[in-house]
């Protein structure tokens, strides 16, 4: 599903943000991406949508070299990655509905099916019924939510996740990362960068360490807890 091979990334004013990054994530995987403040999980993830280009080496998605897509080109990858964002970055003037709508609106997919497939990704995150509501009035985990739908309602086969339980409490933070496992388990492969160590340890998933714009750790569990989405203590 994804590979970097031999990544490096610059930024102007001589800052590297990643040096040397290689790994694969297959198909159907779920993984965490942890690391210091300004270890470089943000960059990574922004590399695999396209929102940065690197400075050296490939960023394979689904076999194919992303750096060298054409500007014409980014839409259709972005329809296939869904992205969360921390800061939710939602439509404060529109409605619920509308927010998760607008990957749907851009593509030119006719209303009787943005309905059925909105609809069906308010349900997943358990918000149908706020769904006419403004993004103001819901709370901090609502709205984040609301960007999961958003992220999910093209079904695209990869999720990327940037610290999407950065703001919200413990209990909000596990319901979230609840909701990913059940996700992954319907097939969506599932990459998060997170601070959050305590719930990337009881999760059991694959685990990459960035330190410095390099991995120095990937760690695969042996085993992960019966259930996957479950984070129930064992007795």
């Amino acid at each position: 599903m994804i590979a970097f091979e031999h990544v490096a990334k610059r930024y102007p004013g001589g800052v590297q943000a990643l040096s040397d990054v290689n790994f694969r994530l297959d198909a159907g995987e779920m993984a965490f991406l942890t690391g210091h403040s300004g270890a470089g999980k943000s960059t990574l993830l922004r590399l695999i949508a396209l929102l940065e280009r690197p400075s050296r080496g490939q960023v394979l998605f689904q076999g194919r070299n992303v750096g060298r897509l054409s500007r014409r080109q980014i839409p259709m990858l972005r329809r296939r990655v869904g992205v969360i964002f921390q800061d939710h970055k939602l439509l404060t003037d529109r409605s619920v509905f509308d927010n998760v709508a607008l990957p749907l609106h851009i593509a030119g997919v006719s209303f009787g099916e943005i309905k059925r497939r909105v609809g069906a990704a308010l349900d997943q995150v358990g918000l149908r019924e706020k769904s006419r509501m403004q993004v103001p009035v819901l709370s901090g985990g609502e709205q984040q939510r609301v960007g999961i739908a958003r992220a999910i309602v093209a079904k695209p086969p990869l999720l990327l996740a940037d610290e999407p339980t950065g703001n919200l409490d413990p209990a909000l933070s596990e319901e979230l990362m609840t909701l990913f496992c059940t996700l992954n388990e319907l097939g969506t492969t599932v990459l998060i960068a997170t601070h959050d160590l305590y719930l990337v340890r009881r999760l059991g998933r694959r685990t990459l360490v960035l330190d410095h714009g390099e991995i120095i750790d990937d760690t695969v569990p042996v085993a992960r807890p019966s259930g996957g989405a479950s984070m129930e203590p064992p007795a």
